[in-house]
């Protein structure tokens, strides 16, 4: 839950914390109160906070329903969140390595792209893979449940190389 804190803080016209950890242009996208962008904050904090729903859901047993939407949304959220930071952490390791080349003044901020964001997202990734295969483990549709997650994961790959080749994420 304190992961969508910053979109809606963002999103409410504040930029603590974005100035040197956030790409220059979506911090003056948010200080701009553009308001297509500001939809976009609003929406992330939205689903940030779905995400913390689904991840104290995943942590007991539910009933049929919720428990096959807990274990499609816990393995699309695995992929999303596995994919987004994967994209951060190569991108520094390419930067750091010399083969890609940024603008000086990004330079810093790529670092944090590397060292901070990229892992947070990976390690993120990882624990909804392991609420999603603990909470698949204690039900008797096991086999049903991994399927339903699998979807999810494949869907939200789907999703992510789309807005990649789209230019969006």
């Amino acid at each position: 839950m304190l992961f969508a804190v910053p979109s809606f803080v963002w999103a409410l016209g504040g930029t603590a914390g974005a100035e040197s950890t956030v790409a220059p242009e979506l911090v003056r996208l948010a200080r701009d109160r553009v308001p297509w962008f500001l939809a976009v904050l609003w929406v992330t904090g939205l689903l940030k906070l779905f995400g913390a729903v689904v991840g104290l859901g995943l942590a007991r047993p539910r009933g049929v329903r919720a428990g096959r939407f807990l274990a499609l949304c816990g393995g699309g959220a695995t992929v999303l969140l596995v994919w987004h930071g994967s994209l951060f952490v190569v991108h520094g390791v390419l930067v750091e390595a010399g083969a890609v080349s940024v603008e000086p003044g990004l330079a810093g901020l790529t670092r944090w792209y590397l060292y901070l964001w990229g892992p947070w997202f990976v390690a993120g990734g990882l624990a909804f893979a392991a609420a999603t295969v603990r909470y698949a483990r204690g039900h008797e549709d096991r086999r049903g449940l991994r399927l339903l997650a699998a979807a999810g994961g494949l869907g939200a790959l789907v999703l992510s190389l789309a807005s990649t080749a789209a230019g969006i994420g």
